[in-house]
């Protein structure tokens, strides 16, 4: 059997492969406590899920327009505009089968073989793999723990050739949580328009940010960044909708309506029931996400405090998202029942082994003296998880 160029050289997601070991661990029987998940924890809001009941019962479960239901898309445009001070119209819109659909349908409308995309890193699993999938080359920009992950021109400069097309930032950030200024925003924004470059933006976690932080949408930085930015959102964090699929693009109607063209030979429209709930998501009740980011910022500062006080472990305080992602390189060179850990891999497995708690190797996002550990998950798990944690560290020699 003869499989695919493209398809052997993927690179399978470390968070859905960590989630499912979990998963086969706990059908064993042991207890075993997975921080991989970049899932809430919490319930679909009510209100949602009677939308989509009532859709059920409506017979609302037949093909929809391909790029989304009008309803949908004008919850999206009503969105922008309340939240980020953006304008868009209806065909500037396309509603997705989830966040990660959204952006490959971007990768799939701009990018041919050859060209560039400059991904600050730590990176998400899937950005560079997606990339890849269209031919063209991922061109990493790596940031620094010192300055807290933070991206912004002198970083990203270097790395423009003839061959960028995108720049692609993620603010807040999976795995860091680092969330940009407006500042770094502005200057990132003066190069893409000076150099041509098309900005990716994935805004998924903005609804999830801390002490303050306010969101800056990089779109609303002037009329010549807008023209050349793309937003992806999704429902699934700020929602608790990850099941339900839904993600929405925004950007120029010329772009969208490629998009539109991609999708419609590769999934059709999203599932008619679910952009009935994400309706209801958008311009209902906002208070059950204002709940949720209370109740992650509980448990980031608890999780935040438990990392620092074990010993060669150091944690920056995120400022969204619900990762937080340790420096536990100081404990290389020690040893776990005569093996002796060298990597974030041989590390994430050592706790799998010792702890019974499931993380993320960090070279998986770029950084290999890391590792990323999601807080969305009870506080009780992250007490007895963390409890776990300082246990296992202690024992190493």
């Amino acid at each position: 059997m003869t499989i695919s160029q493209r398809a052997r050289n993927l690179v399978p997601s470390a968070t859905l492969a960590i989630s499912n070991k979990a998963r086969e661990l706990k059908a064993a029987g042991i207890d075993v406590i997975s921080f991989g998940s970049g899932e809430p924890d919490f319930d679909t809001p009510e209100h949602i899920k009677e939308a989509a009941v009532q859709a059920l019962r409506e017979g609302f479960t037949k093909y929809t327009a391909n790029s989304g239901i009008n309803e949908l898309k004008d919850a999206v445009v009503a969105k922008l505009k309340r939240d980020n001070g953006l304008t868009y119209a209806r065909n500037q819109v396309l509603i997705s089968c989830g966040g990660k659909h959204s952006l490959y349908n971007v990768f799939q409308a701009l990018l041919d073989p050859g060209d560039e995309v400059i991904i600050p890193a730590p990176y998400w699993v899937s950005f560079p793999e997606q990339v890849k999938l269209c031919g063209a080359v991922p061109v990493f920009a790596p940031t620094a723990e010192a300055q807290g992950f933070r991206v912004n021109r002198s970083l990203v400069e270097p790395k423009v050739t003839p061959r960028t097309k995108i720049l692609l930032l993620n603010s807040p950030s999976n795995p860091t949580g680092a969330a940009l200024t407006r500042d770094e925003l502005q200057g990132l924004a003066a190069l893409a328009v000076e150099r041509g470059l098309w900005i990716l933006a994935d805004e998924t976690y903005e609804s999830l940010v801390y002490d303050g932080y306010q969101h800056v949408s990089i779109a609303t930085l002037g009329d010549a960044v807008y023209a050349r930015t793309i937003l992806v959102n999704s429902m699934s964090k700020a929602y608790a909708m990850t099941g339900w699929r839904i993600g929405y693009t925004a950007g120029a109607k010329e772009i969208i309506a490629a998009m539109d063209g991609l999708q419609s030979q590769m999934t059709s429209n999203p599932t008619s029931i679910a952009q009935r709930g994400a309706v209801a998501a958008l311009i209902g009740s906002q208070e059950p996400t204002a709940r949720m980011r209370e109740e992650f910022a509980r448990r980031r500062r608890s999780i935040v405090d438990r990392l620092n006080a074990m010993p060669g472990v150091s944690c920056l305080n995120p400022e969204g998202a619900f990762y937080v992602f340790p420096n536990v390189s100081k404990l290389y060179g020690k040893q776990h029942a005569g093996k002796p850990i060298a990597t974030s891999t041989e590390f994430s497995a050592f706790l799998l082994d010792a702890a019974r708690i499931a993380v993320v190797p960090g070279v998986e996002f770029g950084n290999d003296a890391h590792i990323r550990i999601s807080y969305a998950t009870s506080m009780a798990n992250i007490e007895k998880g963390m409890d776990r944690m300082a246990e296992a560290v202690a024992t190493l020699r």
